[in-house]
């Protein structure tokens, strides 16, 4: 079992006040034991960080003082002249361990953004993935992490209020396919629709739902996952997968 959290972020006169903000609310999911947390896509009004040990030295403390895992969300960043999309991992020993580049980059994205190849696992306190946003319409990245032994996904998002819709039926579908949780926090304000959601997987007999839990306004929320009730649904569902051309 593994206690997973995601906090929804809003609009910040700037990164120090917005990191100021987002401290308070990684400082109360730690003081109830999260170990996994989760921010969404470019919450920042500046949202091209080079230099993450720099930007995000408070959470690397919190992460420490708490023993949390923090993703911290998804940044452009440039290295080598080349610019990517990628979601840094913060361990509880508040170190980055690793970055997961965006596969998809989205619209105009893709006129400056060089794309990610590799869907990527990490391992603290459980065995995780994070899918970038537009990364969660494409059923390949859920279904590699899944088969790379990924336990729970996580979508650090960026959703206009147009978008929400179909962007809550796309992440249960990855849920559903590949019978894993999944945590999706997303920004609201004027433009970004929130609706930031943890979905859990319920089986009733033969029947497997999703059940949501959804934030509302700048806020965060935390649950217990038990893995184990995931083992066999999984197990079955990729059995029933038949190779076809």
């Amino acid at each position: 079992m593994t206690k997973v959290g995601l906090i929804q972020t809003s609009n910040y006169e700037n990164n120090k006040k917005g990191i100021e903000n987002v401290s308070k609310l990684l400082k109360k999911l730690g003081t109830d034991e999260t170990e996994i947390v989760c921010l969404p896509e470019q919450w920042l009004p500046n949202n091209k960080i080079d230099d993450y040990d720099k930007e995000f030295s408070e959470f690397k403390k919190i992460s420490q003082e708490y023993n949390m895992t923090i993703i911290p969300g998804a940044f452009y960043q440039e290295k080598n002249n080349q610019i990517s999309i990628n979601s840094p991992i913060i361990s509880p020993d508040g170190e980055i361990i690793g970055k997961q580049e965006k596969i998809h980059p989205y619209d105009y994205e893709k006129e400056i953004v060089n794309p990610g190849n590799e869907a990527k696992i990490f391992n603290t306190s459980c065995k995780f993935g994070v899918m970038i946003c537009y990364d969660t319409v494409f059923p390949g990245v859920a279904d590699t992490l899944t088969k790379k032994g990924a336990q729970i996904l996580f979508s650090p998002s960026r959703i206009v209020k147009e978008g929400i819709e179909p962007w809550k039926m796309y992440v249960q579908v990855r849920s559903l396919e590949n019978r894993i949780p999944i945590v999706a926090p997303n920004v609201i304000d004027m433009k970004f629709g929130g609706n930031s959601l943890i979905i859990e997987l319920q089986k009733k007999e033969k029947i497997v739902k999703t059940k949501l839990t959804e934030l509302y306004g700048e806020s965060s929320e935390s649950i217990d996952i038990i893995f184990s009730n995931y083992k066999e649904i999984r197990k079955h569902r990729l059995e029933d997968r038949n190779n076809f051309q």
